[in-house]
């Protein structure tokens, strides 16, 4: 269905309103009155898109602030914004083929970080056994850090498991966990501990949790300065920089919107949702199997995520709290989802 106005806690649909808990502005960045009022000052100064190569003869140092400013934040050692985390993954995928590794993906992971020749992490629910042999070899695997249809980040006890004769370049997708999850929100890169990971390569949506039009690509200072000369690097226009501005201006927001969004899941996960749903008490995703719960909650006058993602049989319902809930909001869902 289509709506002309960008959703926030609610959506209009041919003239009816709707309580929304669907998308995926989990700190309801978007519609936030204070951050569109800085974004516009920054619009002014910035303009509304610069569509030009990050490798062109004038450069905009917002850039380099915002680098250096989340490089620290998640805990790399470089980091580099581009256009959409879509091309973020896709660069970072592209430039590693270069060097003819074996690509590896846990499955069900986000198409972006997954090479067409990739073989899966698992066979038959065992690892594969090309990540047992003693075989010296540099492998990449891709992850996400929250799959689709999980609430709790990604495990890697698997690394525990392959053979030590593999050096393994490691790329996490923070999509759904950028911005939420881990202290004030840096996700889970710097988490990650193993004597097998040569490489960590942190890709990501900017557009989520954070409300940036953009993606990020983080990791070592080699790995980031290589990609950064490459032609597809080389070739494409970066992330907004009025966006980018505001983001470095706005941190206490983003920290009252993150303390915001915890009180909504502690009021609505107080007394649990029972057995029927997939949740977590510190995430804002509820799933559910039950294929009749988008037209019962839309019957309600509530309307979810439910769409067929690329990598699952199914269509997925998708429950999603933001900052931007009120308690009554919240008092309506769970009225619904315990009938």
């Amino acid at each position: 269905m289509e709506v002309n106005q960008f959703p926030n806690r609610t959506i209009n649909i041919n003239g009816k309103e709707f309580l929304y808990f669907g998308g995926t502005s989990y700190l309801g960045m978007s519609l936030q009155p204070e951050f569109q009022k800085q974004l516009f000052e920054n619009i002014k100064k910035w303009g509304v898109f610069y569509g030009s190569s990050r490798k062109s003869n004038i450069q905009l140092s917002v850039y380099e602030e915002f680098e250096t400013y989340f490089t620290k934040f998640i805990g790399a050692e470089k980091c580099v914004t581009v256009s959409s985390g879509m091309l973020a993954g896709k660069l970072t995928i592209d430039f590693l083929e270069k060097e003819n590794l074996q690509f590896y993906h846990y499955p069900k992971t986000h198409p972006a970080v997954i090479n067409k020749n990739s073989l899966s992490l698992f066979v038959d629910e065992t690892l594969n056994p090309r990540l047992t042999n003693s075989i010296d070899e540099e492998i990449v695997i891709s992850a996400d850090s929250i799959l689709a249809l999980e609430v709790t980040p990604t495990s890697f006890d698997f690394l525990n498991k392959i053979s030590t004769s593999k050096k393994v370049t490691l790329v996490i997708d923070e999509s759904h966990s950028l911005g939420i999850i881990g202290k004030n929100g840096k996700g889970i890169f710097n988490s990650i501990q193993h004597p097998t990971i040569g490489r960590k390569i942190m890709i990501s949506s900017l557009g989520k949790a954070l409300g940036i039009p953009g993606g990020v690509i983080a990791s070592d200072k080699e790995f980031i300065n290589g990609l950064t000369n490459d032609a597809n690097f080389v070739s494409a226009s970066g992330a907004s920089p009025a966006h980018l501005a505001t983001y470095l201006e706005e941190q206490d927001l983003y920290n009252q919107q993150r303390k915001k969004l915890q009180h909504n899941l502690d009021f609505l996960f107080k007394e649990g949702l029972g057995t029927t749903f997939k949740y977590h008490p510190d995430y804002s995703v509820i799933y559910s199997d039950n294929p009749d719960i988008y037209q019962q909650l839309f019957n309600k006058g509530i309307v979810i995520t439910n769409f067929k993602y690329p990598t699952y049989k199914n269509f997925m319902s998708r429950i999603v709290i933001t900052a931007n809930h009120t308690f009554d909001d919240l008092k309506t869902l769970k009225h619904q989802l315990k009938k």
